[in-house]
């Protein structure tokens, strides 16, 4: 029985110690325009992924930095081919039909954000993270997804 005690009360001074919220861990909101992968879609080596992207500050908490439109350059990670390959393929299928994903991870790198004018040139390493996640449509939800939508398109 004792322990029985000892244990409920580790358990609840564990508990007192938690935060109040926890931390969204996805890196990077997205919503994809278009996907180019290099050399071949059979065997990519490199992504490119074009739209809106909304990045984690990196603190913790659920905090991004303003939404911005241009295109991410990845190259896979030699370690997690597939993974990679099976991620990509994913951006594919939801390119263009407006539905907002987030991928990566918060403590990853994400990635720079280029301008459309911008060369694709030293591709970033790609951060496998949590995989893809759909954006729903509640509390942080609302917020990346309106946040995603207000950048215009490009002209």
């Amino acid at each position: 029985m004792k322990w029985l005690f000892r244990t409920a009360v580790l358990l609840a001074l564990l508990a007192a110690g938690l935060p109040a919220q926890a931390s969204d861990p996805v890196g990077t909101y997205t919503l994809i325009d278009r996907v180019v992968l290099e050399p071949t879609a059979d065997a990519p080596e490199r992504v490119q992924l074009w739209g809106v992207f909304a990045q984690a500050d990196g603190k913790p908490g659920d905090r991004y930095l303003p939404a911005r439109r241009g295109y991410l350059f990845y190259t896979i990670d030699p370690g997690k081919r597939e993974v990679c390959r099976r991620e990509w393929a994913d951006f594919r299928t939801i390119a263009g039909t407006g539905q907002a994903v987030g991928f990566g991870g918060r403590y990853l790198p994400k990635g720079r954000i280029r301008k459309a004018t911008e060369k694709p040139e030293a591709p970033d390493p790609y951060p496998v993270g949590w995989g893809l996640v759909k954006v729903l449509s509640r509390h942080l939800g609302r917020q990346i997804e309106r946040d995603l939508r207000s950048v215009p398109p490009e002209k």
